[in-house]
């Protein structure tokens, strides 16, 4: 068997006397799309923060290609491979869409304060190099978004934002890039535009992975390869979305009824 891109074992975390996560085991597998399901409140965004380094585990171990993340801190762990975007936008508004990208990559670049004051000729090159490729990875997202590489990321309507968000963890070359709801707020045919997004990226860096949190079961239905239902912080069901749909246990967590 090969060794999956990412996996948690037993992973869980408390807060006080509340267990957010409790034993959660999971996998995911390199070229895989792994959906996260779940009622709202569940615990599907605090296992995110666990994987990504912003909380620290309680019980339980993440590996990323079979060695230990755990403990490791958040920019640590994207240097590392993985990435991810955040329910609520993180861009920064008052810089432009390319700027936003350039940033992604500063786990790839090299150059420091020191270098920019004593060698700037040659700071100034990295950025004019980092820019084009920010540029280029831009225009192979969107040609709408690279057209519009200079204009203010808060400028954007919420589809170019979200996508803006998923070319600036690209930034980082990452092997895993995690999702949280990519699809909020979106209307069906932007939510249709976001998948060909990642099965576009998908043919283009073969290996890469993602990992989905989504509430959207158009999207759920149609793009992971897999999906586990997350409800009270534990994992309740692994499989394809046809099959572990129509389970009792599913239903009544996720709809809160049999269906």
């Amino acid at each position: 068997m090969t060794t999956p891109v990412l996996e948690t074992r037993d992973l869980s975390i408390r807060f006080g006397g509340l267990v957010a996560v409790d034993s959660v085991s999971l996998h995911v597998d390199a070229s895989e799309i792994l959906g996260v399901i779940g009622p709202n409140g569940a615990g599907k965004s605090t296992l995110l923060n666990l994987i990504s380094g912003l909380y620290q585990a309680t019980n339980g171990d993440v590996l990323l290609n079979g060695v230990s993340i755990s403990g490791r801190p958040a920019h640590r762990i994207v240097e590392m491979g993985i990435t991810r975007t955040f329910q609520s936008s993180r861009l920064f508004n008052d810089l432009t869409v390319l700027d936003n990208v350039i940033i992604g990559m500063h786990s790839r670049t090299d150059t420091g304060v020191l270098e920019a004051l004593l060698l700037p000729r040659r700071a100034r090159r990295k950025l004019r190099e980092a820019a084009d490729h920010a540029g280029a990875l831009l225009n192979s997202i969107s040609r709408d978004l690279y057209a519009r590489r200079n204009t203010l990321a808060g400028a954007l309507p919420q589809a170019d934002r979200r996508r803006l968000e998923i070319a600036r963890a690209l930034a980082s070359d990452p092997q895993l890039i995690m999702l949280d709801e990519p699809s909020s707020g979106m209307d069906d045919r932007d939510t249709d535009a976001l998948m060909e997004d990642v099965r576009r990226i998908m043919q283009e860096r073969p290996g890469i992975s993602f990992l989905i949190i989504e509430h959207d079961m158009r999207l759920v239905s149609a793009l992971p390869d897999r999906v586990i239902v997350i409800d009270y912080g534990r994992k309740i069901a692994d499989g394809l979305f046809q099959d572990i749909r129509l389970r009792e246990d599913v239903q009544e967590a996720y709809l809160g009824q049999k269906v």
